[in-house]
């Protein structure tokens, strides 16, 4: 595939000049690399192409190299130009967040908290947001949800101010706080054939299928490396992007289900669902709220991050008493010393 890189004119820059860049310069880059042309940029910037085309310019002149080459698949960013994309994300937060306190300043406003929160955390940050907005009716809460891998890269992006999720990300420098305990075990409808049995083992289960969430999910990548470690592989029956679904598969009896205890406190309780005891779990993890350590936080989303950190765990869902194998774990866990956050 023949590339071609889009013109500019750097060789007369010694060193790079992007002190005297623009924020439409900066923005034309952004539309540029979201929507792969010069002619899509420039609808969602509202300007003509030549204008994107000469901002454009102006900014690989001002960058002294290439930041973006065209291809058969459109018009793609080099790695100069993805540095200068992530600092036209960092430009554009901070934008935001002046806004935000100069409306803060002003008294026009109680302040925006970007929350994220990945799917499984849906069944308890609700409850927790309900709790703060009530001490704090002024702040509005806009919550993003989405599987780890979406909440990964918002938070990559600077589009949340703080997140809840299960495992921190690596590429991402973030401020953690443990938020509370969160058990995972295996489910099946009720009735099952393997419901009254104890002490089952992983090899037990190789020729039940198992209904899973989509790749990128926390569970499933979690439920692959439990099986991955005794050389495992289980049979997967379907994807699912939703753990309702899931749920509602289960109970239909079209298969069992690796899943967060939170996630089915309900249909447990009401015995919709049954856990089966397996040996070694529940695998329990950590719920965290983390954000971003060079992002500067308002006050609103400050608080917020203070909140769920100190006071999120009074909202985890009540989580039904398992097998007698199972529930020791689950006691033994919550008596032990937190384990530093898994980042991947």
């Amino acid at each position: 595939m023949s590339v071609k890189e889009f013109s500019y004119n750097g060789s007369g820059h010694a060193a790079t000049q992007l002190r005297h860049l623009t924020i439409r310069q900066l923005r034309s880059l952004a539309a540029l690399s979201a929507k792969g042309s010069v002619t899509a940029a420039s609808t969602q910037l509202g300007l003509t192409q030549p204008a994107v085309t000469q901002q454009l310019r102006q900014l690989q002149d001002l960058a002294g190299l290439p930041l973006v080459q065209r291809t058969g698949d459109g018009m793609l960013l080099t790695e100069a130009g993805r540095e200068v994309l992530a600092l036209a994300e960092r430009v554009e937060a901070a934008i935001t967040d002046c806004q935000g306190a100069l409306d803060l300043l002003a008294g026009r406003t109680g302040g925006t908290v970007h929350l994220g929160a990945v799917s499984t955390a849906k069944y308890f940050v609700p409850r927790a947001i309900a709790a703060f907005s009530k001490r704090h009716p002024k702040i509005e809460i806009k919550l993003s949800i989405g599987n780890r891998e979406e909440i990964r890269e918002a938070m990559h992006g600077y589009d949340l101010d703080c997140a809840v999720m299960g495992r921190p990300p690596a590429d991402v420098s973030v401020d953690v706080r443990q938020l509370g305990r969160n058990p995972h075990v295996i489910i099946a409808r009720k009735g099952h054939w393997l419901e009254k049995d104890s002490g089952l083992s992983l090899t037990d289960l190789v020729h039940e299928t198992f209904l899973t969430r989509e790749p990128g999910s926390g569970t499933r990548t979690l439920m692959e490396g439990m099986f991955q470690k005794s050389d495992l592989e289980p049979i997967i029956g379907m994807e699912m992007s939703s753990n309702e679904t899931i749920k509602q598969a289960v109970i239909a009896g079209l298969g069992i289900a690796f899943i967060s205890a939170h996630t089915v406190a309900h249909e447990l309780a009401e015995g919709r669902l049954v856990v089966l005891d397996v040996a070694g779990l529940p695998i329990v993890r950590q719920w965290y709220v983390i954000r971003r350590s060079d992002k500067v936080l308002l006050p609103p989303a400050q608080a917020m991050f203070d909140f769920l950190g100190s006071e999120g765990a009074n909202y985890l869902p009540d989580v039904p008493e398992f097998g007698a194998r199972s529930s020791a774990a689950v006691s033994s866990s919550a008596s032990s010393r937190p384990s530093p956050p898994e980042r991947e």
